[in-house]
């Protein structure tokens, strides 16, 4: 178990897993497992940390078929502007180790927003906390257990 199903679970939210085998050679980990667990790309999830000119961070959640809009992100979060933040500090404040980023469950609860094409799909997938190992459940349940908010943060 992860941090993010033990969340999961103890919300008792609607949720699946599914795990594939990690290839350590993937070039994108949302590619990867929206390729090997057959699902669209707008359908998987990639989780994003940035950092604010004052290095608050915050999470975005986007879809793998597209990007991050970084002045949309500061936007919501109403900053002057953000930056990706830098992989060492990313995996110090969530507890993941980067492809397996979860929203869910992160050591360090961060300001969360959710890109509004989220709300599409019945359900969307995220990592569940490892390479290799997705959770599915609603875009309005990971929300609410990350106490989010939606913006059209992609492109």
């Amino acid at each position: 178990m992860t941090p993010a199903i033990n969340i999961a679970k103890k919300a008792r939210i609607d949720f699946r897993t599914h795990s594939y085998t990690h290839d350590k050679d993937a070039p994108s980990y949302g590619e990867e497992a929206a390729e090997k667990l057959g699902l669209s790309l707008e359908q998987v999830f990639k989780t994003l940390v940035v950092e604010d000119e004052e290095r608050h961070l915050a999470v975005a959640v986007v879809p793998v078929s597209g990007q991050l809009d970084l002045k949309a992100v500061a936007a919501a979060l109403k900053v002057k502007k953000v930056k990706m933040a830098a992989p060492d500090v990313v995996e110090r404040s969530s507890g993941y180790v980067l492809g397996g980023v979860s929203p869910l469950g992160q050591k360090k609860r961060l300001r969360t927003l959710i890109d509004t094409s989220a709300r599409h799909h019945a359900t969307i997938f995220v990592s569940a906390g490892r390479r290799g190992l997705e959770i599915e459940l609603s875009a309005d349940d990971l929300a609410t257990l990350t106490a989010a908010g939606f913006a059209d943060i992609g492109r």
